[in-house]
């Protein structure tokens, strides 16, 4: 019983170690339109600045490494001045300087929050989970160029940060091969 108990719990934690490459993007720019239908911003308006975790690579800084876009669900309740969510779907994409590097749309509803800083101003803060061509991730886009106004239906995004995590499909194969070894040594032993 032990060394099931032992197995399942292998089984469970071990396929997490195969989600290895995490892909951080940094954007910068924009400006970010919005309605009830949702809110969008162009590819063309927020330019990428730092790349890190691109095929294996380090730290990627520039001008202009490509850029970011993407269009939300509807809004599902709230309002678009004083904090909201919209709905999943909608798209989400990220171009680099040799084509896209990430297409795919936000997989689960997507907060919009307001915060009213010590001095009055207003920032506001876009906050989506992301899936697409078997990745996952998570992003988050900033604008506080609102000052002591309300979002009003458009804004220059300040700052936008995104997080993509690439299975590894060899990995994940040698796991699976290698966990069916074990259960098989398990039960030829149970056997004897």
């Amino acid at each position: 019983m032990k060394r099931f108990v032992l197995l399942a719990f292998l089984a469970s934690v071990l396929p997490m170690a195969a989600w290895a490459n995490d892909i951080d993007f940094a954007n910068l720019g924009g400006t970010l339109s919005g309605s009830n239908s949702g809110l969008s911003l162009t590819l063309t308006d927020s330019t990428l600045i730092a790349i890190n975790g691109l095929n294996g690579s380090g730290l990627i800084t520039g001008a202009n490494l490509g850029g970011v876009y993407f269009t939300t669900g509807a809004l599902t309740s709230g309002s678009l001045a004083g904090g909201a969510t919209f709905a999943a779907g909608g798209s989400f994409k990220i171009s680099g300087t040799n084509g896209v590097i990430f297409d795919g749309s936000f997989s689960s509803p997507v907060t919009w929050t307001m915060f009213i800083l010590a001095n009055g101003t207003h920032e506001y803060t876009l906050q989506g989970a992301i899936s697409g061509g078997g990745m996952n991730g998570v992003t988050t886009q900033l604008t506080i160029n609102t000052g002591k106004g309300l979002f009003n239906g458009s804004a220059v995004i300040a700052s936008g940060n995104t997080n993509v995590v690439v299975p590894e499909p060899g990995t994940l194969g040698l796991l699976g091969s290698g966990l069916v070894s074990i259960a098989g040594l398990v039960r030829r032993r149970m056997r004897t």
